[in-house]
């Protein structure tokens, strides 16, 4: 089970390579240096996954899609079309394809946060901007996890 906790500033190399956070190592486990990473759907981010949590996002979608529907097509063309699979090198660096980088603006400086299963990469700049209001974050909390199903407070 993976879960990524925090949020890491880093710097692109010259070669554009970032150093994997030693935290989210531990995260990943020993073995697992396949990660995929994708334009996020709804905002200015990069989202990596472990290849284990992929292929289950995987089955997700496919549970959900018609090979003979067109819009379905059109969707899964343009999910794939944002995505790439990169691996940690024996430094613990990865290389996200430029073109992923520039859809995010990000230049040398970058954010890695982790997100429970998954990592998003952020422009700093980016990053710093989406923070949320002085008790934004309690507000938000309250409107979506205040009431159960059930009516009860938590």
């Amino acid at each position: 089970m993976f879960t990524f906790i925090g949020d890491f500033a880093c710097r692109t190399d010259a070669k554009g390579r970032v150093v994997f956070p030693s935290a989210f190592k531990k995260g990943l486990g020993e073995g697992d240096v396949r990660l995929v990473v994708r334009k996020d759907l709804f905002e200015s981010c990069l989202v990596i996954y472990p290849f284990s949590v992929w292929e289950e996002e995987l089955i997700r979608i496919r549970a959900k899609l018609n090979p003979y529907n067109r819009e379905h097509n059109r969707f899964l063309r343009n999910f794939f079309r944002g995505s790439a699979e990169v691996s940690l090198d024996g430094n613990g660096r990865f290389l996200i394809p430029k073109r992923l980088m520039e859809q995010i603006d990000a230049g040398r400086e970058v954010v890695l946060l982790g997100v429970d299963r998954f990592i998003e990469v952020w422009s700093k700049e980016a990053y710093e901007e989406g923070e949320l209001s002085r008790g934004g974050l309690g507000d938000l909390a309250e409107k979506i996890l205040g009431e159960t199903d059930s009516g009860d407070q938590i």
